[in-house]
């Protein structure tokens, strides 16, 4: 059971994102939306859809991975194209919230679906059982709960709602789809209201906001107590608010409060202050927060005025969120005031509204947490966080509030989570399940197959003769220390004859941010230039041993992959890449360039792509490179990395980074048998001719105020390098061009300008243009 051509009926928010991300994996997209006009002959009528589609393409973030995916979906309107339908493998309604139309919708896509094809329902709680009112027996088979989070492109989470009825075959092959094509974390939910994210995360919001009026504090310190604190999203409650838009987050709580019972009703404030004014977070510019010229303006509840924000950081609370999450969490019992108070009343009743609808929710409490921690941004989940306060102490806060001990609660010994396992709603414990496709080296580093660690990187066996280099300095940066390792590791991976290795980690946010500035700016500093010119010969003596090793070395960069993180994955056999990839060579933004390879390698490979063209223009691959490197581009995907050319034809690209370590020890083996590093390359560089052509287009953006008289250095340097240095056309080997990039590398480093942007950007995290 394939899926390859999907339809998407709504092209609203979620429909439209829905049909990016499917259109950027690869498949065909059909979007249908209603008609924009009832004449059967304008030119309006499949309107909302091409809107919706215009909309998704010219996002902020990107809904599509890369523009030319835009072309992969066709838009039409449900009147006059619904049988397109009838060859899409996947049909998904995402249309108005509303069990009516919704029905409406599937008895008329009952009558055209190919047998084979799988229908669901993005609803983000009516149940499964009312939208098949009416349905025959084949399509109740084909039909389940496909319940994405917005954006659909970057929230892990898809909460997979079979019904009684659904054929296990469709269960199994919509899960295998969503988590290899599109990405996605696949959690089994009840057939509930709010499922399971949205009636936590929903409950946790409301109960939030009511909190806050009760302790009397504000906004600004709710969002400091209720985000890294507690072990969840940075954005916290009211920021995660504005994100998802505050009339979605009216929408829902009604949505859910009327279909539970429960009390799910905003505070009054909220109504009438912000969502009927129109401030609906950033979609209209302003909600919780706005943005001003004087900064951030945060809503004051109680003068209902917007006041300047009052980040809650520092003292204890900042030297709390740089703890690991179980070291974390215990912090909070001990703050003082009415924060403390605050925090504590939170965890406490979160902790015992999740215990108590457990069992109603999911299946086990792994999905729980599962489904907090990808859809919800959360570091750890709601049972790791009570792990981590420590059951006893729930307990006692429990009785202190009067509040009745959950059963699931006294069933379990000391805590949710032991050795590996996790307590079942029966009382026991198994083993916790395992994410389909996911190779943990957290996991593998706990059962002892760690071959070489120095602190700031490891090596660790992946099995089958592949092992895994991965990088644990802060955000990934590379130093001396990751570079010893990297030696190390290269020379232990030959010593026991393994077929190859993967260099790759599990960190969210970077595969590598590149080299450590603060060291560089340290030894500028000292005037240990000899040392200087010893790390850079070093660093490229590193990039070069990933392309020289005696058998293949896969690089699987995800996340932030700048500067050297670029050039180690430039310098791999292959890549295997997350498609949330954001590569670049950025270093002219600290006034230098591309040192440990990146600006030689860009050369070689642009060079190379021309040589199968008679007429052969060399100055294009210099005029590509000079341009990637020049302007700091960097991709907002693998699909335009690859665009870029900072990926090759080779190179391969996971959709789901807990798969990616995987395909790329794959991938190792696949190019493991009779392999032979490749021989040392060799271009044609054009000398002063090519240097002219760039220091043209240098002067023209200096005189039109694009580039101060340092930017014009700094590209005359790259130029330099890129042209083999300022003389007659000759032919470059490889080391040539390292010399060259050392040589101005240093040039660079030694000017007033570049350390003044090391330093600026060292303090404040931003480029300084001077």
């Amino acid at each position: 059971m394939r899926v390859t051509t999907v339809g998407v009926v709504g092209a609203g928010a979620m429909g439209s994102g829905i049909a990016a991300l499917a259109a950027s994996a690869g498949c065909r997209v059909v979007l249908l939306d209603i008609p924009g006009d009832a004449d059967p002959k304008s030119a309006n009528r499949s309107a909302p859809a091409k809107n919706g589609l215009l909309k998704a393409s010219k996002s902020k973030p990107a809904s599509f991975m890369e523009a030319a995916a835009v072309a992969r979906v066709r838009t039409g309107n449900t009147e006059d194209h619904l049988q397109w339908l009838a060859d899409c493998d996947w049909i998904c309604e995402a249309i108005i919230e509303q069990p009516g139309p919704k029905q409406e919708l599937f008895a008329r896509i009952e009558a055209l679906m190919k047998p084979t094809a799988i229908i669901s329902s993005n609803t983000s709680g009516i149940p499964m059982a009312v939208l098949l009112e009416g349905r025959g027996e084949k399509f109740r088979r084909r039909f389940l709960g496909t319940h994405f989070f917005n954006p659909p492109r970057y929230m892990h989470l898809l909460e997979v709602i079979p019904t009684p009825e659904t054929d296990h075959a469709v269960i199994g092959a919509m899960r295998g789809f969503a988590e290899r094509t599109l990405g996605k974390g696949i959690v089994i939910a009840k057939d509930v209201p709010g499922f399971i994210a949205n009636r936590l995360g929903v409950y946790g919001m409301v109960a939030t906001m009511r909190r806050m009026q009760q302790h009397g504090i504000s906004i600004d310190e709710v969002d400091g107590l209720t985000g890294s604190l507690i072990g969840r999203a940075r954005t916290a409650t009211f920021r995660t608010g504005d994100l998802s838009g505050l009339d979605v987050l009216a929408h829902v709580t009604k949505g859910i409060g009327a279909a539970t019972g429960e009390d799910f009703a905003l505070p009054t404030w909220v109504h009438e202050e912000l969502v009927a004014k129109g401030r609906l977070g950033d979609k209209t510019g302003g909600g919780f927060y706005q943005k001003s010229k004087q900064g951030t303006l945060t809503f004051d509840w109680q003068t209902k005025t917007y006041v300047p924000q009052q980040r809650l950081e520092g003292g204890d609370i900042g030297a709390a969120i740089r703890l690991p999450v179980p070291q974390r969490l215990p912090a909070i019992k001990s703050i003082p005031g009415a924060q403390g108070q605050f925090v504590r009343d939170h965890v406490v009743d979160a902790a015992h509204y999740t215990l108590s609808l457990a069992s109603e929710l999911a299946h086990d409490i792994v999905a729980i947490d599962r489904a907090m921690e990808w859809g919800y941004g959360w570091e750890a989940g709601p049972f790791q966080v009570m792990d981590a306060l420590g059951l006893d102490w729930l307990k006692q806060e429990f009785k202190a509030e009067g509040l009745g001990i959950p059963p699931l609660l006294e069933l379990a010994q000391g805590s949710f989570y032991k050795n590996g396992e996790y307590l079942t709603f029966e009382g026991t414990y198994e083993p916790v399940p395992g994410i389909p496709g996911r190779l943990s080296l957290a996991g593998y580093a706990q059962s002892g197959r760690v071959l070489e660690d120095n602190g700031l990187s490891r090596l660790i066996d992946l099995g089958d003769g592949v092992a895994c280099f991965e990088f644990r300095s802060k955000m990934n940066s590379l130093g001396a220390g990751v570079l010893e390792g990297l030696e190390k590791s290269l020379r232990k991976v030959e010593k026991l004859g393994f077929n190859g290795m993967v260099i790759g980690n599990e960190d969210p946010r970077a595969f590598s941010v590149g080299a450590d500035l603060s060291l560089v700016s340290f030894a500028v500093a000292a005037g240990a230039w000899d040392d200087i010119e010893s790390s850079i010969r070093t660093f490229q003596n590193a990039t070069m041993s990933i392309r020289r090793a005696p058998f293949p070395v896969v690089v699987a960069p995800a996340g932030m992959t700048l500067g050297g993180g670029a050039e180690f994955t430039l310098h791999g056999d292959a890549v295997q890449a997350h498609a949330e990839t954001y590569m670049g060579l950025v270093e002219v933004g600290v006034g230098l360039l591309p040192g440990g390879g990146g600006t030689k390698e860009l050369l070689m490979r642009f060079t190379r792509e021309l040589l199968q063209y008679e007429e052969l223009d060399l100055f294009a691959a210099v005029k590509r490179a000079f341009k990637l490197i020049a302007f700091a581009t960097t991709s907002t995907s693998a699909f335009e990395a690859r665009a870029y050319g900072f990926l090759g034809a080779r190179d391969r690209i996971s959709m789901n980074r807990d798969q990616q370590i995987a395909d790329a020890k794959q991938r190792v083996l696949d190019l493991a048998p009779g392999y032979l590093p490749p021989l040392e390359q060799s271009v044609r560089a054009l000398g002063r001719e090519g240097i002219g052509n760039l220091e043209y287009a240098l002067w023209a953006a200096k005189e039109a105020g694009q580039a101060s008289a340092h930017d014009v250095r700094v590209g005359r340097a790259v130029a330099y390098v890129l042209c083999g240095g300022d003389g007659a056309p000759r032919d470059v080997t490889e080391q040539d061009l390292l010399d060259l990039e050392r040589e101005q590398f240093l040039s660079l480093l030694g000017t007033k300008e570049t350390q003044e942007r090391i330093a600026y950007t060292l303090k404040t995290g931003k480029p300084l243009r001077n």
